[in-house]
């Protein structure tokens, strides 16, 4: 089992903050199996996605990944809790949902079961019905006229405080960040195993292109390894 306070000290966030992204991803670069992440990287990945969300002001999703992944309410463990409590932080992280289509229910439990208050980001073409009856339930963040102008988002998520972003996917969210070059660091487990299928990799729709990255550190976790990648 990691550490959790060695894990903290290995992925704080860089002075001014910045916007990581955070995948698993199987020896032969496979970011599902069977449709999902989940069986890639195993307890110990779980382990460090929740002190990545401890580290974290928002928690940027998708909302395809959010119901394709089966995400509920936002809420991290009683020892992640007591963490950001006793350094000056609200107990949970807040969810930034990013949606064109809105299609969810104020009752949904991402919403109903919060402990923070959700963040929707979407455009101004985005269904107002639907805009209307999440915004008793969450912040609408308009960015963009008729799709989601992410600069613009991660500006405004800036200007509210909240300068340490963590992207959870999925690939289509991440090839658009960085696109739009707003990526900074990426957060990669290795699982162990070979997966072979046609499956999606990390990231999805991105221009071709290299983007140069350097190693912060790689962390071996049983036979996992945790790789820290940030912009050079």
């Amino acid at each position: 089992m990691i550490d959790r306070d060695a894990m903290r000290d290995a992925y704080a966030y860089a002075e001014g903050g910045g916007l990581r992204v955070n995948f698993v991803s199987s020896l032969d670069g496979a970011a599902t199996v069977d449709g999902r992440s989940g069986g890639l990287g195993g307890e110990d990945d779980q382990q460090l996605m929740g002190v990545l969300r401890s580290l974290a002001d928002v928690v940027l999703v998708a909302g395809g990944t959010l119901r394709h992944e089966g995400y509920g309410a936002l809420r991290l463990g009683p020892e992640h809790a007591a963490w950001r409590r006793a350094n000056g932080l609200a107990p949970h992280p807040r969810l930034a949902i990013v949606s064109s289509s809105l299609a969810f229910a104020a009752s949904d439990s991402i919403f109903a079961d919060a402990p923070e208050r959700p963040i929707v980001v979407t455009h101004a073409a985005a269904p107002a019905d639907r805009r209307a009856a999440l915004a008793e339930v969450a912040d609408v963040l308009v960015a963009g006229d008729d799709a989601v102008d992410l600069p613009e988002a991660v500006t405004a998520l800036s200007n509210l405080g909240h300068a340490n972003l963590l992207c959870e996917g999925g690939p289509s969210l991440f090839g658009a960040l960085l696109d739009a070059g707003l990526v900074d660091e990426l957060c990669l487990t290795l699982g162990p195993v070979l997966v072979g299928g046609d499956g999606p990799r990390i990231v999805r729709h991105a221009a071709e292109g290299i983007r140069r990255m350097r190693l912060v550190h790689a962390l071996p976790s049983g036979d996992l390894v945790f790789l820290r990648y940030r912009r050079t």
